[in-house]
């Protein structure tokens, strides 16, 4: 455990730093919890850092203290509607990498325009659940290298659901694909923690402008609509406009804005 006092003045109260745990850190005052700082790995391997602080001076002493002891290149995420939040990082030399917006999706037919849509000729959907594992990753990995090859990954939503270094399908159940007799071309995965969460949708570049997308989320949206979810959840980089086009031309609606920020 390290304790390291961060005094503003001659105060008898100053507010200690401690370290308590493995990129866990507290700010306290007269043994009172006054903020928390903690360091997480996102599944791409990037470290994230969070601090909750009662107070702007709490908050830019248990930086400090955090941004001393841990490597660069850092990572934080803020709801942009949080100005305060965000200004704390600000201080503390992050700059935004990326903005993503937040859309809300209905999953009735009848209002996403999706009821009669099917999914192009010699092409089929298998649900969720009944995908061949070997062909899903097959077409995840191609799709991977696609996006990194031309708009970079980091364009998609970011990656919350950790799993193994170099196995990028977590629960192959999650996942919807579209079919042709031989691979799979497109993938949707969905998945439900607090809510359902659209976290990828996606086709293999050459099959792209078929309908497939919108095969796919008719399907997904169409199975929530039936499971009694009236709306899905999903987050569109806002570099990618293709995404956004797809999503506000079935009724979605971005409700908030998530900043990325880097340091």
């Amino acid at each position: 455990m390290d304790t390291k006092p961060f005094a503003s003045g001659p105060s008898e109260n100053a507010v200690m730093i401690t370290r308590v745990a493995d990129r866990q850190w507290h700010a306290l005052d007269d043994d009172l919890v006054v903020g928390r700082g903690h360091a997480v790995h996102r599944p791409d391997g990037r470290l994230f850092v969070s601090i909750d602080a009662w107070h702007d001076a709490t908050f830019d002493r248990l930086a400090e203290a955090m941004l001393a002891e841990l490597p660069a290149p850092l990572y934080t995420v803020v709801d942009e509607a949080d100005v305060e939040l965000t200004a704390g990082w600000r201080r503390a030399g992050f700059t935004i990498r990326r903005r993503e917006w937040e859309y809300v999706v209905p999953t009735d037919p009848r209002v996403t325009g999706l009821e009669a849509v099917l999914p192009p000729s010699g092409v089929t959907i298998v649900p969720a659940g009944q995908a061949d594992e070997s062909l899903l990753r097959a077409v995840d990995r191609a799709i991977r290298d696609e996006v990194e090859a031309t708009v970079g990954w980091q364009s998609m939503p970011a990656e919350v659901i950790p799993h193994p270094e170099g196995d990028t399908i977590v629960d192959p159940s999650k996942y919807a694909v579209a079919a042709a007799p031989d691979r799979y071309l497109g993938l949707i995965r969905v998945v439900t923690v607090n809510r359902p969460r659209i976290g990828l949708v996606a086709v293999r570049a050459g099959e792209q402008r078929r309908g497939i997308a919108r095969a796919l989320l008719a399907h997904a949206l169409g199975t929530l609509h039936r499971s009694g979810s009236a709306a899905a959840w999903t987050e569109v980089h806002e570099s990618n406009q293709a995404a956004s086009a797809l999503f506000e031309g079935i009724g979605a609606r971005p409700m908030s804005s998530n900043l990325e920020l880097v340091r």
